[in-house]
């Protein structure tokens, strides 16, 4: 996987910051699914709460 620039490690973090995006950033959800410490599933929670707060409202188009 090293020769296409993708590592496992790599892949894992975005399944993680996937599922805390699509699951609504809930740190025990995250925290039971992917065996991560707490100080590993507040730095995941507060960056995907960070990117969902940034999304446009699909709602409002013209």
């Amino acid at each position: 996987m090293n020769r296409t620039g993708y590592s496992v490690g790599r892949i894992r973090k975005d399944r993680i910051l996937h599922e805390a995006l699509t699951g609504g950033a809930d740190p025990l959800h995250l925290s039971l699914i992917f065996e991560i410490f707490h100080s590993t599933v507040a730095r995941y929670s507060a960056v995907a709460e960070h990117l969902l707060a940034d999304e446009p409202d699909q709602t409002s188009r013209p």
